[in-house]
């Protein structure tokens, strides 16, 4: 991977590390003689190569595995490979209800800790405290100390998930609970009696988040809504019915309008619609639909993606927020991303709810027989995992070990909204040769909207050191600008030549 000087005429800003995001990434833009952006790039400078070492192993162990590509939706990976081994096997019509349910609720405990923690921990420091904050007052600390109970309860809401996934999976991360066929375990019933008693808090405090964003953006309606807006379409799962599905169902891709674009597709099919390229800048690859091509082709996914892709959510309390939120039409804001993660926050206490008042979590078989035979087999698995539609897609050999693995993170649908929502920031807020901490906390919000894990790895908190250079087309410096871990900046600058 490459990452080119600047072409003679323009002058290079590099943002390098990407703060607030695992993994490591930088945004490098290049700039006219006006101090107009001409190009901007998010790149991924890491490679971890998981397609390639789960190759060869027995597929069994994949489930388990691939939840290490991450520490905060290792079950996402951990359920989307164990429906595509169910496929490959030939059982996934045969996985008992109980074990069905215990799945889905395991899944929707995920949802519910992963989009509390975006919120609450890496998102609420700019939202609530203001870009233009001192750096040093700009953190979940700050958060802690000047809304309290706000803190409090997304360390709660959080909390809950992860009893969620704890008593479903064996383990808060990497946990073991999904097998090929089926669950290894089920909740007892005071445990699930004991997740019934912190049910009506936990939808309450939902419901609160929902009303901070809501207040947040009545504080600036216009700058809200105008950040790092786009126009795209849209991909999600839904289930039979037009209903979201975050745990299976088909793909529905809608124009940036909302019209549908053809018929809901079969997942296992999903090759024959979404194409893979790559650029020499980034090791994150590009999908696009396939009958569109590369430029027109790109989409979005993740929550606001899938709101509006369903026709309706299948709980009520969420489905009223869903409406007031897009009764004005499409919504195109990236800020608009946390008022749809945390009505999805909503519908995940809901169904939750649901789910422990169904006896299968306490009862019925939880696996089914997996057959003896080998022969060449193939399965896909997709989810919705918290940032967005997530494909797992394994080959297995006669001798049941692993011959190819194609996965497509969340993340990766979102590369080019990313670049996107980092291009409009930089040319709405860059201004001359002048380089600004408050420039730099925008331009990182707009990427952090899209809730990144790069390499589907974890979330990082806290400020992390950032460097931001601009140079002539010679390499001369005209400005840099240094952020410290601990918040401060400091310039270093000389005169071009």
């Amino acid at each position: 991977m490459n990452t080119p000087t600047a072409p003679e005429g323009l002058r290079r800003v590099a943002i390098d590390p990407l703060s607030r995001v695992e993994g490591h990434g930088k945004v490098t833009l290049l700039v006219d003689d006006a101090g107009q952006v001409v190009q901007a790039r998010l790149h991924i400078v890491e490679f971890r190569g998981f397609e390639r070492f789960i190759v060869g192993r027995p597929y069994w162990e994949v489930p388990v595995m691939v939840q290490r590509l991450c520490g905060i939706c290792p079950v996402s990976h951990h359920l989307a490979a164990s429906k595509a081994i169910d496929v490959a096997l030939g059982v996934a019509a045969a996985v008992p209800p109980s074990a069905q349910a215990l799945r889905r609720l395991m899944h929707h405990g995920q949802i519910l800790q992963s989009h509390a923690l975006h919120f609450f921990h890496l998102s609420s420091p700019e939202l609530l405290l203001g870009w233009d904050t001192a750096p040093a007052q700009r953190s979940i600390a700050a958060v802690a100390q000047a809304y309290p109970d706000i803190a409090r309860q997304g360390v709660l809401l959080r909390k809950f998930g992860q009893e969620v996934i704890r008593l479903t999976a064996g383990k808060r991360v990497h946990g073991t609970g999904s097998i090929p066929g089926g669950v290894n375990r089920r909740l007892t019933v005071e445990e699930r009696e004991a997740l019934r008693a912190d049910l009506p808090q936990i939808l309450g405090w939902c419901e609160s988040a929902i009303d901070l964003v809501e207040q947040i953006r009545a504080q600036d309606p216009a700058g809200f809504d105008g950040f790092a807006t786009m126009r795209s379409s849209w991909l999600g799962l839904v289930g039979p019915d037009g209903a979201l599905d975050l745990y299976d169902g088909a793909l529905r891709w809608r124009t940036a309008d909302g019209v549908p674009m053809g018929p809901d597709v079969d997942v296992q099919a999903y090759a024959d619609h979404i194409e893979e390229t790559t650029e020499p800048w980034t090791y994150l690859k590009f999908p696009y639909l396939k009958r569109l091509g590369r430029q027109s082709g790109w989409y979005r996914v993740g929550p606001l993606a899938r709101l509006q892709v369903c026709d309706r959510l299948s709980t009520p309390r969420s489905e009223a927020r869903r409406q007031a939120l897009m009764a004005g039409g499409p919504v195109h804001g990236s800020l608009a991303y946390h008022a749809a993660r945390m009505i999805e926050m909503l519908h995940a206490a809901e169904v939750i709810g649901a789910l422990l008042d169904d006896e299968a979590v306490v009862a019925g078989d939880l696996a089914v027989p997996l057959p003896k035979h080998g022969g060449p087999r193939e399965g896909v698995g997709i989810i919705e995992a918290p940032r967005g539609t997530l494909i797992h897609h394994y080959r297995i050999g006669d001798d049941d070990l692993i011959t190819d693995c194609n996965l497509i993170v969340s993340t990766t649908h979102n590369n080019e909204a990313m670049n996107e929502a980092v291009r409009t920031v930089a040319r709405d807020e860059l201004s001359g040769h002048e380089i600004t901490e408050p420039l730099l906390a925008r331009i990182e919000t707009a990427v952090r909207a899209y809730d990144p894990c790069l390499s589907c790895a974890t979330h990082a908190l806290g400020q992390m050191p950032l460097v931001v250079a601009l140079e002539t087309p010679d390499g001369a410096l005209i400005d840099r600008v240094v952020r410290d871990g601990d918040g401060r900046m400091r310039r270093e600058s000389s005169e071009a030549p």
